[in-house]
Formats: C-alpha cells, sequence, structure tokens
C-alpha cells in the first residue's frame, strides 16, 4: 500500500481538553502529515463547517472526530445536520466517545455515521484506536475530493 502524504485536515469536536491532548499526541505521532482544528462544542462545530464568525475562511476538514456528548448541542444533532447537507454529507464522520450505549450507536448509524469507535479507558488503548483510524481512514481510505 502506498503511503499517502498529503496533509489531513481533521476536525475534532471534543469538549474534554484531556481527550483533546491524548488525540493529539497519538496523531503527532503517526505516519501521515495532519493538521487538526479543535472546537469544543456542537455550535462551535457547526460554525467551523459553515465558515461563520470566528471561523470565516475555515478549511474544509477530509475528516470529523466527534464526541456524542457536547455542550451547547450534541454529537447526535451535529452528526444529522451534516448528512442532511449536501455541501458536507461526503465528509467522513467517525464517531469518537465514550459511550458504548446501544441507542446511541444505533442512532449515529441511522444518522450515517461512517463509523463509531468507544474510547478505551486505558491510554495505551486509547493510542492504538487513534492509530488505527489513522491507518484506516489515512492510508487505506481514499478520502472524497473537495
Amino acid at each position: 500500500m502506498t503511503k499517502n502524504y498529503i496533509d489531513i485536515q481533521i476536525l475534532l469536536v471534543e469538549d474534554n481538553p484531556g481527550d483533546v491532548r491524548l488525540t493529539q499526541e497519538a496523531l503527532r505521532e503517526g505516519k501521515n502529515a495532519n493538521t487538526m482544528h479543535v472546537v469544543g462544542d456542537g455550535e462551535e462545530a457547526l460554525s467551523f463547517l459553515y465558515q461563520e464568525g470566528k471561523y470565516e475562511g475555515a478549511v474544509r476538514p477530509d475528516i470529523i472526530l466527534l464526541d456524542i456528548n457536547l455542550p451547547k448541542k450534541g454529537g447526535l444533532e451535529v452528526l444529522d445536520q451534516i448528512k442532511k447537507d449536501d455541501n458536507l454529507k461526503r465528509i467522513p464522520v467517525v464517531m469518537l466517545t465514550t459511550s458504548g450505549a446501544d441507542r446511541d450507536i444505533l442512532k449515529a448509524y441511522n444518522l450515517h455515521a461512517n463509523c463509531y469507535i468507544t474510547k478505551p479507558v486505558n491510554i495505551d488503548d486509547f493510542n492504538a484506536a487513534i492509530k488505527a483510524i489513522e491507518d484506516f481512514w489515512f492510508i487505506a481510505v481514499k478520502l472524497p475530493p473537495h
């Protein structure tokens, strides 16, 4: 498999600073160049995606890592809005969340999440999960063009 050295634009939607830091560190050690943009709630995520307010001119992400339990607007609401928008629906959305509840998993897939990953509690397992995301979404998969 040929390595893909393009700069992957990642939008991480996460309100837990510890999880943000762990994700950034895991991807920094990765095989690919990437630029991570971080927002802390669902409303900010939509402002980023629609390039509104302080996010005017923001880049279109190649992939979105989306938590479910977010302030202001929940991750499932954000997912629903993304997948109903013709300009955004092709951006892969990886649900990366602490919730392992069947109802959340089913709801996410019913709203067309591209995959659902429950965040491991153990740091080594968390790093392995992020590496798996990188290996699959940044190397194996051909992401849609802008």
